[in-house]
């Protein structure tokens, strides 16, 4: 009869925690408000929840914004950009709590991403404009009047850190530069294209330079500086190292053009390291191929000062691509997998570099010790009964 009740309570509290669960979806939250709305929909970042009704013949939108697991100490906000996707031209209705305890919401216009959210009029009216916070959860109310007949709006929703009374810029990583999207106000259908297809740039940009700067110019550094040991692997190395090195090149071009194409889409956020590291690769990069077509003859006497420079900058190249991935790995902030994997793929090479090391200069010191003995006169090993000195050995008695 214990275990059976035990049974029971068990069950209890698996369901309640399952319904629990399933009551944070917007259509089954009752605003504790009153106001009621015909239609909302589950935000996929950042917490959020968007309540609204729309009259089609006033043109006037009105909404309740919900964005859940907040804090005192942060500050939330919801814009239609009536110009374009994204944050830059943005229309925001913000709220925060203040250090009095009182509520502030507000309308912002956003010009820029690094903006401070301060207070100015939208291009657009609005009226009751309010907000309230309770059980970590701040709501916005407001009543929009739009200015275009355009049923589908592109609209934006953020949080960030309140310093006293003073907004903080968000962050620049992960669900805060995906919390993006555009909205059908009769149907309800969402979509949140905007961001995700800015990420998918992001991550086309890491995996280019990733591929071609940090892993291929490496493989390609170790065939030239290992396979040329061997006598067998002459001149295949060379062509090896030439492929190798201009597959990673033009990989690395497509990288850095996505990256300058990024940043012309968001010209306020700067990374400003990650920018003039790549602009050194490049120039390095090229002066590399460049270099290949002015390569003397190994019987050239500038062949010596070519090869010091061409040494120098292709490692430079290696050391800051690899300093310039982790860099862009702290700005991408993905799964930690695929750091693991590129330490992985790093911590492969080195290892075969530093055996490869030793065993290539084995090779180099037995063939001159080779060289130097097939060099010495042939009576120096005292064959044929003659000892080192041209005489003939002495016979024991």
């Amino acid at each position: 009869m214990a275990r059976m009740l035990e049974l029971v309570l068990s069950l209890s509290v698996l369901m309640s925690m399952i319904f629990s669960s399933t009551a944070q979806s917007c259509k089954s939250y009752a605003l504790s408000s009153n106001k009621t709305f015909r239609a909302c929909n589950d935000l996929p970042y950042l917490n959020s929840y968007l309540h609204w009704n729309y009259d089609s013949s006033s043109n006037k939108l009105q909404i309740a914004y919900r964005h859940t697991g907040i804090t005192s100490s942060r500050w939330v906000a919801w814009a239609i950009n009536p110009t374009s996707t994204g944050m830059a031209g943005s229309q925001a209705l913000v709220a925060y709590q203040q250090t009095d305890g009182t509520m502030r919401a507000y309308t912002s216009p956003i010009s820029s991403y690094q903006t401070s959210l301060q207070e100015g009029k939208l291009s657009f009216d609005v009226s009751d404009l309010s907000a309230t916070l309770a059980n970590n959860e701040i709501i916005i109310f407001a009543t929009i009047g739009l200015s275009n007949t355009s049923t589908t709006v592109n609209h934006v929703w953020q949080d960030g850190a309140v310093s006293g009374n003073a907004t903080q810029v968000h962050a620049t990583s992960g669900a805060n530069v995906q919390s993006m999207g555009t909205l059908n106000l009769l149907s309800g259908e969402s979509s949140s294209t905007g961001g995700n297809d800015r990420i998918r740039k992001r991550n086309i940009h890491g995996v280019l330079n990733a591929v071609s700067w940090g892993i291929l110019m490496p493989i390609g550094a170790l065939i030239a500086r290992y396979l040329k040991a061997f006598k067998s692997a002459d001149p295949a190395w060379f062509y090896l190292h030439v492929g190798c090195q201009s597959i990673a090149y033009i990989v690395g071009v497509a990288g850095w053009g996505t990256g300058l194409k990024l940043g012309s889409e968001s010209a306020s956020i700067q990374y400003d390291a990650h920018r003039t590291i790549g602009i050194i690769l490049f120039c390095l990069g090229t002066l590399q191929v460049f270099a290949l077509l002015l390569r003397p003859k190994p019987d050239h006497k500038y062949r010596f000062y070519w090869n010091i420079y061409h040494h120098l900058v292709g490692y430079s190249v290696i050391i800051l691509s690899i300093i310039n991935i982790f860099k862009g790995f702290s700005i991408l902030n993905p799964d930690k997998k695929w750091k693991n994997a590129y330490i992985g793929v790093i911590a492969a090479l080195s290892f075969n570099a530093v055996w490869l090391e030793g065993y290539t200069w084995y090779l180099v010191v037995k063939r001159k010790r080779s060289e130097i003995a097939g060099k010495m006169p042939h009576g120096m090993n005292g064959s044929n009964g003659v000892n080192g000195f041209g005489a003939r050995q002495r016979q024991g008695v």
